[in-house]
């Protein structure tokens, strides 16, 4: 495939901040770029080939959307997975695939898939909504981290659950409650694999968090952190990495 053809065209599902990023890379190489995001006032506008304003959680939009390009990826989980699926089992290259995102779409699932591999995650249950966690908050141990399982992001869909009344006026939707895990530092490490499987690890960061949003506020490379820690970090990430097995970040 030639990458360095003007005739060749790369789908991006999002036209976000992530996705800007990306075109800062892309106007490198002589490739036309594409982009589909439901709002006008999408960052990536102004720096793509081509802007189509539509709802990436819509089959059509999605589906024809990728039919019109040699590569498909996104910058937001928050896509219609059976059009990629589709577009993937039609021949085009989608990534990462449908089949990673399927993984990390719903934290429900997410969470199950580590528990299976034997991940380190905080323990959790889940529950199909609200209403059911109500009923066995007792059994539950105070504090813990209430998240919704999909349509998650920068904050949204999580809260801290000190006491019962904690969870008034909080969407009925699939959850779950995760235990509370005392930590020193919160680390970040970004894994690359691309079609061949060679992989790549970018230092590791360490974030520091907005006490009330939830929200990353600071992202500080390299981590305040000793090696070993580092290291150790890097093997998880390069773990969990193969286990899912993706192309792409």
């Amino acid at each position: 495939m030639n990458y360095f053809s003007s005739d060749f065209k790369l789908g991006i599902l999002g036209g976000g901040q992530l996705g800007k990023m990306l075109l800062f890379d892309t106007r490198k190489f002589d490739i036309q770029t594409y982009i589909l995001d439901p709002s006008d006032d999408a960052p990536c506008k102004i720096a793509c080939n081509q802007f189509f304003k539509g709802d990436l959680m819509d089959f059509d939009t999605v589906y024809n959307f990728g039919k019109q390009v040699d590569v498909l990826t996104f910058e937001i989980e928050l896509v219609n997975l059976e059009a990629l699926e589709k577009l993937e089992n039609e021949g085009l290259p989608v990534y990462p695939s449908p089949k990673t995102l399927r993984l990390i779409q719903n934290k429900g699932v997410q969470k199950e898939f580590y528990s299976q591999h034997n991940i380190p995650t905080a323990p959790f249950e889940k529950f199909s909504n609200l209403e059911n966690l109500k009923s066995e908050i007792s059994n539950l141990k105070l504090p813990f981290v209430w998240k919704c399982t999909e349509f998650g992001y920068d904050g949204n869909g999580v809260k801290v659950v000190r006491q019962a009344s904690d969870l008034d006026n909080l969407p009925n939707v699939e959850c779950i409650a995760e235990e509370m895990i005392p930590f020193k530092n919160e680390l970040a490490v970004i894994v690359c694999q691309n079609p061949k499987g060679e992989i790549k690890t970018y230092p590791v960061v360490e974030m520091e968090f907005h006490p009330e949003a939830n929200q990353v506020e600071y992202v500080i490379c390299p981590a305040r952190i000793d090696e070993k820690v580092a290291e150790k970090a890097r093997a998880i990430a390069l773990e969990v990495s193969k286990k899912f097995n993706h192309v792409g970040l």
